[in-house]
C-alpha cells in the first residue's frame, strides 16, 4: 500500500532558518521533515509521510502576498499530496495569516484537503476559520504535545476521506457551519431538560451557542476640559522614519511611544506610516491626517483643553489580535494613569 503523502508549510522560525532577522526569507522547499513536522510524522505512523516542507519568512509572505502564494502553490502542485498542512501557528499573527492564506489557496486551486492550527485569538483564526479546518491550540509552541492528537486524527480523516465530526468532538475552532441531525428528543423536551439543569445549577450544553462579546463600561466624562491633560493614541501606523521599534505593518505584536515635544505639527521629514491596510501616499505626505498634531496644538494654544502629552502611542490595527490589542491598552493605560492623563484621543484611518 502506498503511503499517504503530506506537504507541510512552516515560517522561518519553525523552519529552523532564523528569527525575526530572517522574516524576509523567500519560499524554499526541502524534501525532509522539519520542526513540528518531526512530531507530526512520528505520531502519524508508517502509513503517512511528509514528502516536503515549504519554508517562507513571515514578512516576505505578508509583503508579497500574491507572489508568495503563487510560488508556494506551484511548489505543492508537483508533489500531488493527499493532505496539505500548515503550522500550527499558535498565537503568531503574521504566521497565522500566512497559514490560512496558503491553506485556502491550496483548497481552492488544487482541490487538496488542508489543515492548520492556531490559538483562537490569532488574527488568522478569525480570518480563515470559516474556510479552513483549524485545530484549536494554546498560545505557544509549548502546547503542541497537547494538541498533537487532534491534529494527527484530522490529518488521517482528511487523507482517508472520513467524516469530520463537530468542533467540540474533533478539537477545531467553530466554523459557523450548522448541519441537520436527528435527535432522540424533540426540541421542547431538550429545552425543559436544560431549564431544569440550569435551575439546579448543573452543567448543560445548549443547542444554540451564542458568541461572547466583551463589554467595557464607558469611562466617566472629563469634568473640566479646560484643564485636562490629553494624550494621543493611534492604530494608524505613524512612526519615525526607519520604524525604530520594527512595528509590523499588520498583525502587530508591539506598539511604539514617540516624542512630539516642541513640535507644532507632524512633519513628513520626521514621520511616515507603515500601516498595511490603507493607501498610504496621502499620510506619508502629511502625517497630520492621522495624528492631527497641527489642530491639537492650535486648540491647546487657544485654551480649549489644558495640555497635550508630549508623546504619542502608535501601532497598526490591521489583523492585530484582540488579545494583543488588549495588552497594548493595558500597558498604555497604566502609563497614562501614572502620568495623570485625563483623556485620550484615539485616532485611526
Amino acid at each position: 500500500m502506498a503511503k499517504y503523502k503530506i506537504v507541510h508549510y512552516l515560517n522561518q522560525f519553525f523552519g529552523g532558518v532564523g528569527g525575526e532577522e530572517m522574516a524576509g526569507f523567500k519560499p524554499e522547499i526541502k524534501e525532509e521533515k522539519i520542526g513540528p513536522g518531526l512530531a507530526v510524522s512520528q505520531a502519524l505512523g508508517e502509513d503517512y509521510e511528509i514528502a516536503a516542507t515549504i519554508i517562507c519568512g513571515d514578512n516576505y509572505f505578508g509583503e508579497n502576498l500574491n507572489e508568495a502564494t503563487d510560488t508556494i502553490i506551484e511548489m505543492i502542485r508537483k508533489y500531488e499530496p493527499d493532505v496539505f498542512i500548515a503550522g500550527p501557528a499558535f498565537n503568531a499573527g503574521r504566521y497565522g495569516v500566512a497559514c490560512g492564506t496558503v491553506c485556502k489557496a491550496v483548497e481552492e486551486r488544487l482541490g487538496i484537503p488542508v489543515l492548520t492550527g492556531m490559538y483562537e485569538e490569532n488574527p488568522g483564526a478569525d480570518m480563515f476559520k470559516k474556510d479552513v479546518i483549524t485545530v484549536r491550540t494554546g498560545n505557544s509552541a509549548a502546547t503542541l504535545r497537547k494538541t498533537l492528537p487532534q491534529f494527527v486524527n484530522l490529518i488521517k480523516k482528511l487523507a482517508e476521506g472520513r467524516e469530520i465530526l463537530g468542533p467540540s468532538v474533533e478539537g477545531y475552532l467553530e466554523r459557523g457551519i450548522r448541519v441537520n441531525y436527528f435527535a432522540e428528543k424533540r426540541g421542547a423536551a431538550r429545552g425543559m431538560d436544560m431549564l431544569i439543569k440550569k435551575m439546579a445549577g448543573e452543567p448543560f450544553e445548549t443547542d444554540l451557542p451564542m458568541p461572547k462579546f466583551d463589554r467595557v463600561p464607558p469611562a466617566a466624562p472629563i469634568q473640566d476640559i479646560k484643564s485636562a491633560k490629553i494624550a494621543i493614541v493611534t492604530s494608524g501606523g505613524i512612526v519615525p522614519h526607519g520604524n525604530p521599534d520594527h512595528i509590523e505593518s499588520s498583525n502587530a505584536t508591539k506598539y511604539g511611544v514617540y516624542s512630539i515635544e516642541g513640535m507644532d505639527r507632524m512633519s513628513s521629514e520626521d514621520f511616515t506610516t507603515i500601516h498595511g491596510g490603507y493607501d498610504r501616499q496621502f499620510v506619508m505626505a502629511d502625517p497630520n491626517l492621522v495624528v492631527p498634531l497641527d489642530v491639537l496644538r492650535e486648540m491647546e494654544k487657544e485654551g480649549e483643553f489644558g495640555e497635550l502629552v508630549n508623546y504619542f502611542c502608535t501601532t497598526t490595527g490591521t489583523g492585530t489580535a484582540t488579545g494583543s490589542a488588549a495588552k497594548f491598552g493595558d500597558s498604555i493605560g497604566q502609563r497614562f494613569t501614572e502620568e495623570h492623563v485625563d483623556g485620550v484621543i484615539l485616532v485611526s484611518t
